[in-house]
This record gives structure tokens, sequence and C-alpha cells, in this order.
């Protein structure tokens, strides 16, 4: 039987989230987005049978799961709404822009019995999930740094970034709420929670916009120190996240869908490739964990305790950033 899945706004994540969470085979997707124009152009694309002009209208039916794509601002007062009707939901990262009205979800979620996670897409990538799993698997003995890099040409891939959240740091926006809080989630899953940090940002290229374009970030995650580095200006297209162990070194790179290793000094890499994979692919497949979630299959991918954690962690980056102390607590 399928789950009834509210899409909660309908920006380019919303759709595709939409988009995937239909090509799963396991939802009957319903839409709620208030831009009436916008609305009505995804309802015609997807051939909608259940749209709704608000939240209140939408809540009229009953829906199994929801998923939040709206600005971050407001993710905590819908994500409460749609728990408190009976919905299990999937919130977009950053989980929100403050901690104002996290304990309050946290306790409507323990009462609700409901699942609740955060969509850090990267968490459901199989090349880095193989990479995790050989270095929890302690082959390569305790973790000791993490080193991760990503950058690429951002009119390109995200050429509305002026006119979208992005512009607006209140909203979200920004390359450190927009693009490495999604580095940072993905270097505590492999090395354990941020401790504190060090990080400076600027606005250095991009044109249009006054927010943060490229950034540094120091941390330290108990025993593993952690250096992050962003740019959304570079011409390729490239992630890589490195983790350096006490018997070996392990690598993923996105931009040639493998993870490698060395474990031998001065010796060669071992590659584990893996298929090509459309980016639509990274979400079919976060939707089919999240579902799996709901059925009580696996715990989900990302947590929402997860998110909150690294919202905490969005939050001392600004303020090392803005503040440009050496190190501020997580």
């Amino acid at each position: 039987m399928a789950h009834r899945v509210l899409v909660v706004g309908s920006g380019s994540i919303g759709e595709r989230h939409l988009r995937c969470f239909a090509a799963t085979g396991r939802a009957e997707v319903g839409l709620c987005e208030i831009d009436n124009d916008l609305r009505a152009q995804v309802a015609e694309r997807y051939a909608l049978r259940e749209v709704f002009a608000s939240l209140d209208a939408a809540l009229a039916k009953s829906w199994d799961a929801a998923v939040i794509a709206t600005p971050a601002p407001s993710h905590i007062p819908i994500a409460r709404r749609l728990i408190e009707a009976g919905a299990h939901v999937l919130i977009e990262k950053p989980l929100s822009t403050s901690l104002e009205g996290i304990p309050a979800l946290l306790d409507a979620v323990l009462r609700a019995k409901r699942v609740a996670a955060v969509a850090y897409v990267w968490r459901s990538h199989p090349v880095l999930a193989a990479m995790r799993e050989a270095i929890n698997s302690g082959r390569f003995g305790r973790a000791l740094q993490v080193l991760a890099f990503c950058g690429q040409f951002f009119p390109l891939y995200r050429p509305a970034y002026r006119e979208i959240y992005y512009a607006d740091r209140s909203r979200g926006g920004g390359a450190i709420q927009d693009a490495m809080t999604h580095m940072l989630n993905a270097g505590e899953w492999l090395a354990g929670p941020i401790e504190r940090v060090a990080a400076d940002a600027a606005h250095q290229v991009l044109d249009g916009v006054d927010v943060e374009d490229t950034v540094n970030v120091m941390t330290r995650q108990g025993g593993v120190l952690g250096c992050y580095a962003l740019n959304q200006h570079q011409a390729p297209n490239e992630i890589s996240m490195t983790v350096i162990c006490q018997r070996g070194t392990a690598r993923f790179e996105v931009h040639e869908n493998r993870w490698r290793w060395m474990s031998e000094p001065g010796g060669a890499w071992n590659d584990q490739t893996f298929p090509p994979m459309q980016r639509d692919e990274w979400f079919i497949r976060q939707a089919n964990q999240f579902l799996d979630a709901i059925e009580a299959k696996a715990a989900p991918v990302c947590s929402l305790e997860e998110g909150v954690q690294t919202l905490k962690v969005n939050l001392a980056v600004l303020a090392s950033a803005d503040s440009g102390s050496a190190f501020t607590n997580v």
C-alpha cells in the first residue's frame, strides 16, 4: 500500500522531492504551495490530483508523511503542525536558522511517536555509505583527521541563486547554510560530533548577492581534527572527503563516483568505483530510506537529533566567521 506523502513547498528542492518520492513507487504524493503560479505549474507538470494553497487546507486531509521544503525559518513551526496532525516528517536542511522552537519540536515528536528526519542527502550517497562502513569496521584504525573540499561554479548549477533564499542569510542562505552544512553533517557522520570550530568566510565572486561564497572551517571532533573548505565560483565541479586514520586513509570523490584507500606508506591507491549516478538517484534513495524508517525497517539516516547537532554547528560557524574568534564552542 502506498504512503500518502505531502510535499510542502515546490521550489527546486521541493519539486525534486515530489518527483523522487513518486519515483519510489511507494508514495502517493500531494503538494502544498502558497505561490499560485508555481503551484499551478508544478501540479500540471506532474499531473497531481491533490494540490493545496495552504497548510490548513492540506491538513483537512490525512497524510502518512510530509516533506518540508520551505525556507528554513519556517521548518520548525510547520513540522510541529504536521507531527501533531499525525504525520512523519522529513525536514530539508538546514533544520532552521536558530534554535528557537527546537525543544518543543523534540517533545512533540516524542509524544506523537512519529519519525522525524533531516534531509542531509549526502548520507544517502552509496559511495559515501560504503566508505563509512569500511571506516566503522575498524580496518583503518581510529580516525585522526578529516579533510573535506567542495567547489563548483554556482551560477551554472543554480542560475536562480539571486532570486531565491540563497541571497539572504536570514532565510537560510549563504554558502555556510546552503552548502557547507552538507559537508559538516557528512563529516560528523564519518568522524563524530563537532565540538568547536574556527571559521573564516567571505563574499569573493558571485554577482548580485552579498552573502559568503567562500568558506574555510577548522573543527575539533573529539580526538579528530578537521579542515573543511568550500567555494561556489571555481570551474571544476568536485567534492572530496578524506578521513586519515591510524592504519590507512580513505577518500570519497563524488566527481569520480568512487571511494579509495591507501594503507601502505608510499603505496598505491585502491579504488572501489560505482556506476555513474544522476542527482535524482541520491534523492530517490533518500526517499526510500525515509519510507523504510516510517515502516520501522531501519533507523532514520539522519535523525532529528543529528540535524539539531548540525544546526548548532552551522550557528557556531556563522558566529566564528562573523566575529573572527579563534574558536567557538558548538
